[in-house]
């Protein structure tokens, strides 16, 4: 039996929940969007640009992370890391001018469970999603490729009313979209959409700056050149774009150019691609133009 206290909290976090998400599908006037990735800082590398500028024209952006991130360091490790992880976001969430949730699912024993799929369904549910964007389920990492496999088990039940019924479902299904990849089995990656951040590419190198534990500690540990991080702060964020810039393939520029015209693309600099997921409402230019004020008419 629970005690009274938690059971009360646990009322009143289920009555706060629902009213959150009916406050949110009633705000529709907002474009809003829900970028989903495996760790605490996956969503900042792979689509902060974009972030930026969705939040700077006014839209609701919330980035989601599917475990808390609680193995990801050389020293650090538990409660202890994913509490640190957590601020992290919360200070990247600040420099974006966005919300970033966290759920408590361990580091590196994510599973394509039906608990977490309820979960992924209930914040996209809540968030009243016009756009959510996720991982495709081929990675060289299990957290990566499971994200992607629960997101696209979430796409068409967020629709469904007997699904997680104490969240109401939504009445319309969202545009569902993958981040950029590098990875060529079983098939490449296709960028349908493509995004000109070089305007917020400082943007997003400020919210990277934000996961200290990642971006200075554990990636260059993980990756062999921790000996190449700067000592000094402003170094660092020099560092940071450097190793954080991405070449604009020909196939990038190609989509900059059908969405920007050919003068932008020719001057594009720093991008961030997307593929249309096949699951999920199926969009016209002219719904993708809608979606993504940032493209123009």
């Amino acid at each position: 039996m629970r005690p009274p206290l938690t059971g009360l909290l646990l009322c009143c976090g289920i009555i706060i929940c629902g009213m959150n998400s009916a406050m949110a599908q009633q705000d529709s006037a907002k474009i809003r969007v829900i970028m989903i990735g495996a760790h605490p800082d996956d969503c900042d590398e792979q689509a902060a640009g974009t972030a930026a500028i969705f939040a700077q024209m006014g839209c609701a952006v919330k980035f989601l992370s599917v475990t808390n991130g609680d193995a990801g360091h050389q020293s650090m490790k538990g409660e202890q890391l994913a509490k640190r992880r957590y601020a992290e976001t919360q200070e990247s969430a600040k420099r974006l001018g966005i919300t970033y949730d966290v759920l408590d699912n361990h580091d590196g024993l994510l599973m394509p469970t039906l608990e977490v799929r309820l979960q992924i369904i209930k914040k996209i549910r809540e968030w009243n999603a016009d756009l959510v964007i996720a991982p495709r389920p081929n990675d060289y990492h299990p957290d990566h490729r499971y994200t992607g496999v629960l997101v696209q088990d979430a796409a068409y039940m967020v629709a469904v009313p007997n699904i997680a019924p104490e969240t109401p479902a939504l009445k319309k299904n969202p545009v569902f979209l993958y981040y950029q990849d590098r990875f060529q089995r079983p098939n490449p990656f296709r960028p349908d959409i493509v995004v000109d951040i070089t305007g917020s590419f400082d943007k997003k190198i400020a919210a990277l700056d934000a996961h200290q534990s990642q971006m200075y500690e554990w990636l260059p540990w993980i990756g062999h050149y921790l000996d190449q991080v700067p000592e000094k702060e402003a170094d660092r964020i020099k560092w940071l774009a450097g190793r954080s810039s991405r070449p604009v393939t020909p196939a990038m520029r190609a989509s900059v150019e059908k969405w920007y015209g050919a003068d932008r693309a020719a001057n594009v600099k720093q991008a961030e691609a997307f593929e249309i997921c096949e699951y999920g409402a199926q969009p016209t230019d002219l719904d993708i133009r809608k979606l993504f004020p940032m493209l123009g008419k």
